[in-house]
Parts: C-alpha cells; structure tokens; sequence
C-alpha cells in the first residue's frame, strides 16, 4: 500500500470520504464495546470453575502443617500454596510470603509501609524532602498510579526492545539518593510484550544505588501467560542473579494467579531476600493474623503443583491466541504500510502496544468512542497520564467475544486512519 503521506491531498480527500461514510454506518449501530483493560473473558473464568468443587463441607481442611485452615495461623501462607507459587515464581518456597488475592494490594502495601517505617531500619520516606520513582514507558498504569497517590515524582525511562534503556537507568540510580526505586514488568511487559533480554537483567542485578534503600519492583504478572508451546520468551530470575552479585536486598518480586484462576480471588505473593521477608513479616503481624488460607488450599489443591499449573495455562493461551492474532491481522491488512501506525507482536501477556502518529492517540480513542468502543485512556501508559508524543494506545484483546473483537478492530483502523488522514492534510 502506497504510505497516505505519499498521496496528494485530493487523494486523501476522497479516501477520507469514503472511510467516514464507512464510520456512519459503523456508528449508527449503536455498539457498545469494551477494550478498555485486561480482563479474561468468561471462557477464560470458566476454565478455572472446577475449583468451586475442590473444596466442600465434608472437605479435610487441615494443611500440611497441621492447621485447620479455617482458624487463625500461618502468618505468610501454607506450606503447599507457597510451594506452588514459589515454583510459579522460580524461586525457593523459604523466599516468599503469601499475602491475600492482589499483587497490585502487595505493591501498594509495600509503598505505604516504606513511606511510613521506612526499609529495613532506614528513614521512612514520608520524612525526605524528596522522593523519586523511575518508570520504563510506556508502561503499567496501576503502578504510576500507586506512586502518583504517594505523592513520588515518577521519572520516564524510555523502554528499547531488550526492556529499560538501561544506561538511563545506571545513571540515574548511582548518582541520585532519591531514586528509591524503579518499576518493572519484565516479561511480557504492559504494554508492549517486550522480555527483558538477558543482559538487560544482569545489569539490573549489578546496579550499584546511591540509595540504601533502592528497591526494584519486578512484577512478573505474566510469568507463564505465554500465546505459544514453542515460541516461548525467557526471563533470568532476578532474585538469584542479585544475590550473585552481592545485592541480595535490592529487589521485590512480585505475582499472583489473578490472571490464572480467579481476578479478585486468586492468591498472591511477594518474593524478596531473608532479610526483606523478615521487615515484612514484622509488619505483617500487626497488619493481620492470616490471609485466606482456604482459598490457599482450594488453588494447592486444585492445581496440585506448577504442572497442573502450565496445563491450565495452556487452555488460556488456546483462548487468548486466535485473538491477538486476528487484531494483528486486521492491523496489517489495514494499516500495514500506510505509515501511520506501529506495533509489536507479543508472544505472551495481556497487551498489544499501538503507536500512532504524533499528536494523534487521543483523538484516536475519542474517535473509536463515538463509534461505541471504549478502549483504554490514551496516555495512560505514562506517568501522570501524559504520553509526550501522544502516540501510544493499549489494546486489550482478552476480554470481547471473538465476534466483538472483529467490529472492535473494525472500530479501531478506521479510527486511526481517519484521524491520521486529518493530521496529515494539516500539513498539506
């Protein structure tokens, strides 16, 4: 296809013509869709219904330690459901600590009380002057949001294709005391779907803060939420590689089974060095007696090990691939080489990262919501909600129907065309 800013302004007219004549059609539907976030469709939810049955009144409720599951104890999570999110998580059951339903609520948590009481014996935040928070951009909107509440300046660091631009990263972090922390989605990331290669990772793991009480938030949301069997991205496990390097302090890992058995009801946990898990379970105490360990028997249970695990996963993907493959699709077949947009091709995670012309992202998805499809914020994947170059817009292709998705795809190149073909006559 020729590039629209190749063709004449006549040409672009009549284009323009015709797609809004196709837009009026489209709009007089009067369609309601939903892309605004990564939610699992109902198939999805249905593939986890046969933990409802795991457990009944006539069940065993005690865990492998002894304790009925109904009554308090077990402060950071029972034995089995340790071992099954360790496995989940790469690391040793002894490095992690369960919390409730929500990594999200762990990270919030996290924040608050390093805010309050500091980390690990230094000063609490709450007590500088200042304090910073780098953000790989385009990214997580939830994990700015968490930092804007608390009043941390948030500073963008550009994302490459191998994750953070690390020189960026090294440079800041050694040089300034109030950089207390970065965030990071480092496999299949949000939005993009981009793994952080293996260097990328060993330079995280060698940062050298100028803050004692630098930490990095490594929240591996999509550890095992690959598309394919045998197109699968590989992460370095990031606890091992700073304990390597004599930083066994320096990170936060973060996951839960939201995304795998139930959002909202599935199980979460935090993964960090002896000494981090020590300061958190301190806190812990006097924060709550126990999570649900009933719902950590029903997933323990229920899925037996990471096995069980993977296998369920794979059901996931066979729901979640023929999706992402048809806005793919439909984004080539549209778009592709008219030069008005660019995207990535993830091989896991939620996400599909569009970037459009400059200036053009929110009139984008203003232009889609006319037509009846709510998609995600343009500007949320940056800090404060401000994309500089207003480009960058999230696609969410788990939730809708397979039906839906195709009319909200429709929605959405016809949307970046006509806006585009209007950027582009302002020039001509």
């Amino acid at each position: 296809m020729t590039p629209y800013e190749e063709l004449s302004k006549e040409e672009l007219l009549k284009i323009k013509s015709e797609l809004e004549a196709e837009f009026e059609e489209v709009k007089s539907r009067g369609l309601k869709l939903d892309m605004s976030r990564g939610k699992p469709s109902t198939e999805q939810l249905n593939l986890s219904m046969g933990m409802m049955d795991v457990l009944n009144s006539s069940s065993d409720l005690v865990c492998e330690e002894g304790v009925d599951c109904r009554n308090y104890g077990v402060l950071d999570g029972i034995r089995e459901a340790k071992q099954l999110l360790a496995d989940m998580m790469e690391v040793p059951k002894d490095n992690i600590v369960i919390f409730g339903n929500s990594s999200l609520n762990i990270m919030y948590d996290t924040i608050a009380r390093s805010m309050t009481h500091g980390v690990m014996g230094s000063t609490p935040w709450c007590k500088l002057d200042k304090v910073k928070f780098l953000c790989p951009v385009p990214g997580y909107d939830r994990h700015f949001k968490i930092t804007e509440y608390f009043g941390i300046e948030m500073i963008n660091v550009p994302m490459t294709p191998t994750g953070p631009d690390m020189d960026i990263v090294e440079e800041l972090v050694s040089t300034d005391p109030a950089i207390k922390g970065i965030w990071c989605v480092p496999k299949y990331s949000n939005p993009q779907g981009i793994t952080y290669s293996d260097e990328t990772v060993h330079r995280f793991a060698k940062l050298n803060p100028a803050a004692e009480d630098f930490r990095i938030f490594w929240d591996n949301a999509y550890g095992i939420h690959h598309l394919y069997e045998d197109k699968q991205d590989y992460l370095i496990e990031i606890l091992m590689e700073c304990k390597k390097e004599g930083h066994p302090d320096m990170v936060y890992k973060f996951s839960s089974t939201s995304k795998i058995s139930f959002p909202g009801s599935g199980i979460a946990a935090i993964a960090a060095s002896t000494d981090n898990l020590k300061a958190i379970r301190e806190q812990m105490q006097i924060q709550t007696i126990g999570h649900d360990k009933v719902n950590q028997l029903r997933h323990a249970r229920y899925f037996k090990d990471i096995h069980g695990m993977v296998q369920h996963m794979k059901k996931h993907a066979d729901i979640m691939r023929p999706k992402f493959e048809a806005v793919l699709h439909t984004l080539e077949r549209e778009i592709g080489g008219l030069g008005i947009g660019s995207w990535l091709a993830p091989r896991g995670g939620y996400f599909i990262s569009f970037d459009s012309m400059p200036g053009c992202a929110k009139k984008i998805v203003a232009k889609a919501k006319e037509a009846g499809l709510i998609m995600t914020e343009a500007g949320a994947t940056f800090p404060y909600g401000k994309d500089p170059q207003d480009s960058n817009i999230r696609i969410a292709p788990s939730y809708p129907t397979a039906e839906e998705l195709k009319v909200a795809t429709e929605i959405f190149v016809l949307s970046v065309k006509l806006v585009s073909i209007d950027k582009i006559l302002e020039s001509k």
